[in-house]
């Protein structure tokens, strides 16, 4: 079955840097688009970033551009989001999502804190 584990989240200070990462299993995952999501407390969940499985096409949030990049190494079945620059509003819990012909799958997400 359809297998996303995220890991790599934790407490860092404003302006520092953090990769979380997103274990993938259970289906061919170098042809399927991989997005990172987040939810902050109280807020809907919003997209972050998304990549193509040939790496062709990345989209990112406004609100990231320019501090997070989204990759993945399809040896490893493993997608990445690297984040510097962080910021407080940044903090939430960070969800990987796989499109598999037309459905969804999620993570359990990774809780990202960012404060002094």
């Amino acid at each position: 079955q359809v297998q996303l584990v995220e890991s790599g989240g934790g407490l860092v200070q404003p302006g520092g840097s953090l990769r979380v990462s997103c274990a993938a299993s259970g289906f061919t995952f170098s042809s399927s688009t991989m997005s990172w999501y987040r939810q902050a407390l109280g807020k809907e969940r919003e997209l972050v970033a998304s990549i193509s499985g040939g790496r062709i096409y990345r989209n990112y949030a406004d609100i990231v551009k320019g501090r997070f990049t989204i990759s993945r190494d399809n040896a490893k079945n493993t997608v990445y989001l690297q984040m510097n620059s962080l910021k407080p509003e940044d903090t939430a819990v960070y969800y990987c999502k796989a499109r598999i012909n037309s459905l969804e799958y999620w993570g359990q997400g990774t809780q990202v804190t960012v404060s002094s």
